[in-house]
């Protein structure tokens, strides 16, 4: 989106958005940088808050209220200074759409052909899965468990078929009933939890959640949290056991099948359960 006729600190008109810290200011990119001086005006949650952001950079630019509740007509006068203004959209913290308000805004623009980019940086639920040493090859971010028990139970149990680490963002007076479902939805599973992340009193802690419940009833948590829950233990499975569903999946598949099946369900080597698959066929 760079034009070389125009002055290297000037940004061509269209959508930026932003990355902002989700607590140390020094967290800022040297991009985003670039952006919220070269851009016209910024979009943004609560002016205060990014106000204070700008002032700690030097730098002094328009801000213009804007979250997903805003009404269409406002955003459409957004949409429509996009093209003849650089508008950079930002949070109160972290990477904008990702829980936050932008996805409305960003939709619209692209239904009207605005160009669009982003400028990435820091992330909350990224950062907590890099520190929690859960598995992290998969995840699904689920945002912000609901704030009502039946709720906040019916969201686990059906993500509990979900063979994966989950990410929440979750509230600090909330952490004690959130630990409590988990409790009753998924015992067996591991928990982390991020809290104050980049933050003075950053603090990740993990285990499970009777024995997180009992530590933050004793120490009732303050800021900003990232929860995460393990994915399903995985099961030890006995020879009988693996016989038991290669017998019954021998009933209706053949060998290779049968053992892709059990694999597929228990995690155990397939080439070992064809073999096996096959001795149960001639026995």
């Amino acid at each position: 989106m760079s034009d070389p006729h125009l002055p290297e600190d000037s940004l061509d008109p269209g959508l930026y958005i932003v990355a902002t810290p989700i607590g140390n200011l020094g967290d800022i990119t040297l991009r985003a940088i670039e952006v919220l001086r070269g851009c016209d005006a910024v979009a943004c949650e609560d002016t205060r808050v990014t106000g204070k952001l700008l002032r700690h950079l030097g730098i002094s630019k328009p801000l213009w209220r804007y979250d997903d509740h805003s009404e269409h007509r406002d955003r459409n006068r957004l949409v429509e200074s996009m093209r003849t203004r650089a508008v950079a959209l930002v949070s109160d913290a972290g990477t904008p759409l990702v829980s936050d308000p932008g996805y409305r805004l960003v939709n619209d623009c692209r239904a009207e052909g605005i160009p669009i980019t982003a400028a990435p940086g820091a992330c909350a639920a990224v950062m907590g899965l890099s520190l929690s040493g859960l598995p992290n090859d998969r995840f699904l971010f689920a945002g912000f468990l609901p704030a009502k028990d039946k709720a906040r139970r019916e969201m686990l149990e059906e993500l509990s078929v979900v063979d994966t680490t989950l990410v929440f963002y979750e509230t600090a007076p909330r952490l004690l009933k959130s630990l409590e479902s988990i409790r009753a939805i998924l015992p067996d599973r591991e928990v982390a939890v991020g809290r104050e992340l980049t933050k003075l009193h950053e603090e990740m802690r993990r285990g499970l959640p009777d024995g997180l419940m009992a530590y933050y009833e004793a120490n009732p948590p303050r800021g900003e949290i990232v929860l995460l829950v393990g994915p399903p233990p995985v099961r030890v499975m006995s020879k009988a056991d693996g016989d038991t569903l290669l017998a019954e999946a021998l009933e209706t598949m053949k060998p290779s099948q049968a053992a892709a099946h059990v694999a597929k369900s228990t995690g155990l080597d397939r080439k070992a359960l064809y073999a096996r698959a096959l001795e149960l066929r001639h026995e």
